[in-house]
């Protein structure tokens, strides 16, 4: 005998009922397993977590009682005035070209160094370069004027040399860490050893050097405020950011700080997913692991 139709519809009800509450009560559970070490949650309970701590930081600075922290309303209107009359949608984009090609010299120059390292007479070279990163740019920058008289390839080198001593030991570590059985593989394949570093190396572990690439990507913009501040004649977001804070606006350097942090995440997440596209296999190999 059939149902009637009256039944059907008064079990599914509970039913669904009953698989809303299965969801919220599963939900709950990831959400205090949050809590929890070396536990994995869901990327819902992931990006719910995201948003309640972002809710509680604007809450816990609007009611702010410090004198000197500017409220969240304050920093919008220095952005909006920012924005209109003082160009920080221009210098924004004069910051961030001034970025992307210091990056792409560093990171030729650091690739380079590092593959680099399988010939021995060329180690000592690279493995000074990565020393310089306890080096203090104050110190060097009056080297760096002299050689570079333009103020443009001035704050060019000063971005490269800062990037690029972190980006050679990072790749140096990767480059160091290959295992050997991948060498002798490909020699067994008949491979000359240049070809060997080709294909071992270069190529093998394009998809760590993309990663060392990104993690470095975002010096670049902790050092933009010093090198536009040694020349202003281009402007940039690090010359407005001086100006703002040497007439103690407080809001205005809020609101610039807030744009860069947003364009670098922004940057990163571009990255991202520049590198899944490039090499899919990657999260391939993480899963198996």
């Amino acid at each position: 005998m059939k149902p009637a139709a009256g039944t059907v519809g008064t079990s599914a009800a509970p039913a669904a009922s009953h698989a809303t509450a299965a969801g919220r009560s599963t939900f709950s559970r990831e959400i205090l397993g949050a809590f929890s070490p070396n536990r994995v949650i869901s990327k819902a309970a992931f990006r719910f977590i995201i948003v309640f701590q972002v809710a509680v930081l604007l809450i816990v600075w609007a009611t702010s009682t410090y004198v000197f922290l500017p409220k969240p309303m304050d920093v919008w209107r220095a952005f909006v005035d920012l924005w209109t009359h003082e160009g920080l949608g221009q210098e924004l984009i004069v910051s961030f070209l001034l970025n992307v090609q210091a990056m792409a010299w560093a990171t030729l120059i650091s690739l380079g160094l590092a593959y680099l390292t399988v010939v021995p007479v060329f180690q000592p070279i690279a493995l000074a370069v990565s020393k310089g990163r306890f080096l203090g740019m104050v110190g060097l920058t009056f080297f760096f004027t002299i050689i570079f008289s333009s103020g443009h390839r001035l704050k060019v080198s000063l971005l490269v040399f800062g990037v690029a001593v972190f980006f050679v030991t990072s790749m140096i570590d990767v480059v160091a860490q290959i295992p050997k059985e991948k060498f002798d593989l490909a020699r067994t394949l008949r491979m000359g050893e240049w070809r060997v570093v080709w294909e071992v190396i270069v190529l093998g572990k394009a998809d760590s050097a993309f990663d060392a690439m990104r993690q470095n990507a975002a010096m670049g913009w902790m050092m933009l405020t010093m090198v536009e501040g040694i020349s202003r004649s281009e402007g940039g977001i690090g010359a407005l950011l001086l100006n703002q804070n040497k007439h103690f606006r407080l809001e205005a350097v809020f609101a610039i700080q807030i744009a860069i942090l947003l364009i670098g995440l922004f940057q990163d997440y571009a990255l991202g997913l520049a590198k899944k596209f490039l090499f899919p296999y990657a999260d391939l190999q993480l899963e198996k692991r």
